[in-house]
């Protein structure tokens, strides 16, 4: 079994010098494989680095290049090594993109750090990228759980075990002898294609007292919006306008942790009434792996096979 590491950086790459200055990524993937010893037992590992970027400051061309390295590789699996911040939102572009087993893992603290977790979860990555009942999926390897990426979300600033699935749990867990497997990912629709060029897709929130400025701007430099709604997809008034009158794609999440979107409420930025207009789109992910499907589907023209767009006079 061949597994190839592809290395991004984030904090499972990152020390600090003396206490004067912040941590910054500065190991490669080679130095990140020296410091697992016994990988060998379950796979040939070669490695690669593309970026050395925290996880607040990756971006959609660099998911376009790891998913090209996957695409032109011949290895079996793969493992691809990232900040924990933005990991979950990379994990959901490379599931959408690659035909490949695919693990995507970090860590939470420094390899400088007392108790770093960055070897452990890297083992965790390496053997579900080997294991052959992980199909050609992308799933996050964390504090030995497996995660979907369609469902997967840090949900705690620092604590090791960030990663979760707020209702469908993990795929799987990883033990000192195996891989306990729980459950498949769920079927996925058609893969698209990494494109040359990201659209534009700004992400705009509604809270108490939120206008139209923001969503305003968005559309004047956008070429989609996301709006990260309310409850079950709300938003203010003002923002239910300002959507109503939109001359481009929208799709509403929500901020919530868990659950759907559905439209209920008939107040002019309430679900019921943003579904009534033909530009919108409902989303049963997270806001950040919404955009993420969003840049490709409008990239590849394919919005409206990859979202709901929900008849407000059934519901």
């Amino acid at each position: 079994m061949d597994i190839h590491v592809i290395a991004t950086g984030g904090t499972i790459a990152s020390t600090a010098d003396g206490d004067e200055t912040g941590a910054t990524p500065a190991l490669s993937g080679a130095d990140l494989l020296e410091a697992v010893p016994g990988l060998d037992e379950y796979a040939d590992v070669t490695v690669e680095t593309v970026a050395d970027r925290p996880g607040f400051d990756m971006s959609p061309s660099v998911c376009g290049r790891v998913a090209r390295r996957i695409a032109d590789h011949d290895a079996d699996g793969f493992v691809v090594t990232h900040g924990t911040d933005t990991l979950a939102e990379t994990a959901r572009y490379l599931d959408i993109t690659c035909e490949a087993p695919v693990a995507v893992t970090g860590a939470q603290r420094r390899p400088d750090e007392l108790g770093n977790d960055g070897p452990t979860n890297l083992r965790t990555a390496v053997r579900a990228a080997a294991d052959e009942r992980l199909p050609d999926r992308t799933c996050v390897a964390f504090d030995e759980e497996l995660h979907a990426a369609a469902t997967v979300r840090k949900s705690h600033t620092a604590a090791l075990d960030t990663f979760r699935s707020p209702e469908s749990g993990p795929l799987a867990r990883v033990t000192r002898r195996r891989v306990h497997w729980y459950r498949e990912p769920a079927p996925r629709d058609d893969r698209l294609p990494v494109p040359d060029d990201h659209p534009t897709v700004p992400l705009v929130t509604s809270a108490s007292g939120v206008g139209r400025a923001e969503f305003d701007a968005a559309v004047d430099r956008g070429d989609a919006v996301v709006v990260a709604g309310t409850g079950l997809g709300n938003a203010t008034a003002a923002l239910g306008r300002a959507v109503a009158e939109a001359d481009l794609p929208v799709v509403v999440a929500s901020r919530c942790h868990a659950g759907p979107t559905e439209p209920v409420y008939g107040t002019p930025g309430g679900g019921a009434t943003l579904a009534e207009y033909d530009h919108v789109r409902f989303s049963q992910a997270t806001p950040w792996a919404t955009r993420i499907e969003l840049i490709l589907a409008v990239a590849a023209d394919r919005i409206d096979e990859r979202f709901d767009g929900f008849d407000a006079r059934e519901v």
